[in-house]
């Protein structure tokens, strides 16, 4: 019976890392296997749900519908499953040795997070350090809380407080950053680069994903405010692309979104919708020392993603002075 859990649970962790990676290929190196066996692996897993679960594409491997809802239940039960493992290991005195030896970090999506990860690698190269997202902020809030992760790197949308757990803190990294929006390449916003008001996108269908916390809230009180009402249909951000770049829908999104062919991000004017980023740390632990490290490495990474995203840097050098001041 232990052996099927073991299996079950390492079925899981491949398709986690098939959608951490975005591919096949990388997931087998990953999981230290070849890529034919995952493949085969895959297939199976399939076969036992009953439909698809990603997407081969020319760019990679894409979580379908089902896939997405198979992975919000897939991450923490791979989590709880290696947080049992380790404490097994460490009643029995197989552990490792002394604290600082690992690191747990969720997060939900951002551009920043793979230069995170690459400079804590660099900085702790003994640490075992484990990551997951998820596009719930208040979901991984509540595994700080529940000692599921150490940190978690979080966004709450400007009218819409998160429900931070008693025993959690936050330390804000952007007090806050302005929310962009997605058009297609022909639209008449994307010429020129220039911010474009919420007027002249109240003819077209907008798609915003409502698990993601606070998102659909915020946008509706931008609507309200700026006295429009247009089209709306719910969806997913990771499809959000595909049908901004086909012409038929446009999308919030953050300002340091990197463009795809038939797409353009652009600012919006006045900065009507913004979103503060934030750490979630344990309350009163705050991880020391190490806490302050690794909240440094997080802010070089978004400096990075920051002033690479053509967008985001027009509009911070268009700030008073020119530079990242809204970084805390």
């Amino acid at each position: 019976m232990l052996r099927d859990v073991e299996l079950e649970v390492r079925h899981l962790r491949a398709l986690c890392a098939i959608a951490d990676t975005g591919s096949v290929h990388k997931a087998a190196r990953q999981l230290g296997m070849t890529q034919p066996s995952l493949t085969t692996q895959l297939r199976r897993i399939e076969q036992a749900v009953g439909g698809q679960l990603f997407t081969r594409e020319r760019t990679g491997s894409r979580p379908t519908p089902l896939g997405r809802t198979v992975l919000t239940r897939a991450r923490p039960i791979v989590a709880q499953m290696a947080e049992l493992v380790r404490e097994a290991k460490d009643a029995a005195g197989l552990g490792p040795a002394g604290p600082g030896t690992r690191l747990r970090l969720g997060s939900t999506g951002s551009r920043a997070v793979p230069g995170w990860l690459r400079r804590l690698h660099a900085r702790l190269p003994e640490t075992d350090i484990t990551f997951q997202t998820d596009v719930s902020a208040n979901t991984l809030l509540r595994m700080v809380a529940g000692n599921q992760l150490d940190a978690a790197f979080v966004h709450e949308v400007e009218g819409s407080p998160l429900r931070v757990p008693e025993t959690v803190e936050l330390r804000v990294l952007v007090r806050r950053e302005p929310q962009f929006v997605a058009v297609p390449a022909a639209h008449p916003a994307a010429r020129g680069g220039r911010p474009v008001a919420l007027a002249e996108l109240a003819g077209d269908t907008w798609m915003v994903d409502p698990s993601v916390d606070g998102d659909w809230d915020g946008l509706r009180r931008v609507f309200a405010a700026a006295g429009i009402d247009p089209r709306l249909v719910h969806g997913d951000y990771l499809s959000a692309g595909d049908l901004v770049a086909a012409g038929e829908v446009v999308t919030p999104c953050q300002p340091t979104s990197r463009p795809r062919p038939g797409m353009a991000i652009v600012p919006l004017e006045g900065d009507p919708l913004g979103v503060r980023l934030a750490v979630g740390f344990r309350r009163g632990t705050g991880l020391g020392e190490e806490g302050v490290a690794l909240l440094a490495d997080l802010r070089a990474a978004y400096e990075e993603v920051a002033w690479s995203s053509p967008a985001y840097a027009r509009w911070l050098t268009s700030r008073h002075p020119p530079d990242l001041t809204v970084v805390a």
